[in-house]
């Protein structure tokens, strides 16, 4: 048995196909470009501040706040310490000012240059400038272990010393002469400040070095300090 297919073209009006299709405005789901517009106006809007954030600037705040007085407070401290370390070093200036309050000193002559060795001429000027700071007298002795009438330059050797303290700032001075008694400088020198109650002696490290002066003796012999002046 056969069949037979027919199409049979039904007219349809436009108007009434496009309402099949495309939603109305009473649909509960909303239009897709509604969907975005909204989607995208939700990411412009700024976000705000978390309360994390907020407590990382009040704790930033604080931080720089504490450091600062720690600081302050150390500068302080460091202030005080100084201030305290000065005020001690004044005191023990002061009180070295009061011990060596020198107001008599010697100054040995040992060697024989008519025109005084490098040595004697350091040693008569750092007197000469100790006595004049201390206001001290100052006694100079010649010591030798020949006779005066040995030594033909002795009397220009005296000249040499009168000039050079007189150059220090001291035209008037004690002078004595312990020559060709045989003693050993060092007992000499230490007769002359103990009978003359002297505050100071001062040599210079050449007596040592020429074997004028016995360095091992000074203690024994010598009463009072003694500056031995290097070369």
């Amino acid at each position: 048995m056969a069949f037979a297919h027919y199409f049979l073209a039904v007219p349809v009006e436009p108007s009434k196909l496009l309402k099949t299709y495309l939603p109305t405005s009473s649909s509960s789901s909303p239009p897709l470009f509604s969907l975005a517009f909204a989607s995208s106006s939700l990411r412009s809007k700024a976000r705000k501040p978390s309360i994390f954030s907020k407590f990382r600037r009040i704790g930033h705040k604080v931080s720089v706040s504490f450091i600062s007085s720690i600081a302050g407070g150390l500068m302080f401290i460091v202030c005080k310490l100084l201030s305290a370390k000065a005020k001690q070093k004044e005191s023990e200036v002061s009180i070295a000012e009061d011990a060596f309050n020198f107001k008599h000193l010697l100054l040995p002559i040992t060697d024989r240059n008519p025109y005084l060795s490098e040595g004697t001429i350091q040693a008569v000027a750092t007197t000469a400038a100790l006595a004049k700071k201390y206001g001290a007298d100052i006694t100079v002795v010649v010591i030798d272990g020949k006779q005066k009438e040995s030594l033909p330059e002795h009397e220009a050797q005296l000249t040499s010393i009168r000039w050079h303290l007189s150059e220090g700032g001291f035209q008037e001075f004690k002078l004595l002469e312990r020559l060709g008694e045989g003693n050993k400088p060092t007992a000499i020198i230490g007769e002359v400040a103990d009978d003359l109650n002297l505050d100071l002696v001062v040599i210079s490290m050449e007596a040592i070095h020429s074997k004028h002066v016995d360095a091992n003796l000074l203690a024994e012999f010598i009463p009072c300090p003694v500056i031995l002046l290097p070369l």
